[in-house]
């Protein structure tokens, strides 16, 4: 049974700050890379961040050195710190498998959190 619930999303003003989290079933969390994907309103849904089993992250240039993701073993779930935010950050967070599970022919995803940045 896949399940991935994110939460954490919410309205911040530029500058500030917000975790999400990203809580997984176990056998879909232990053994795979998860990452963090948004989609803005109008725009492709586009990959943040990722980290390894082994906690190697990587990001996009646009979040580099404001965004950190990292991963609870113990807790099956996945964080994203984002810090400095900005309007350009708004959008809908989701989390997945780098790549993402594959439902039949399509990509499977959660209902996302939203991320509001505005004064």
């Amino acid at each position: 049974q896949v399940q991935l619930v994110e939460s954490g999303g919410d309205l911040v003003q530029p500058g500030g700050s917000l975790r999400l989290s990203c809580a997984a079933s176990a056998n879909i969390f232990r053994f795979y890379t998860m990452a963090w994907y948004r989609q803005a309103p109008g725009k492709q849904r586009e990959m943040v961040a990722y980290v390894t089993t082994g906690g190697i992250s990587n990001y996009t240039d646009s979040v580099k050195g404001r965004f950190t993701i990292f991963r609870d073993t113990a807790k099956n779930t996945v964080y994203l710190q984002m810090n400095r935010l900005k309007p350009e950050d708004a959008a809908v967070y989701y989390c997945n498998h780098l790549p993402p599970i594959r439902a039949g022919s399509t990509d499977w995803w959660g209902q996302g959190t939203q991320v509001t940045v505005s004064s």
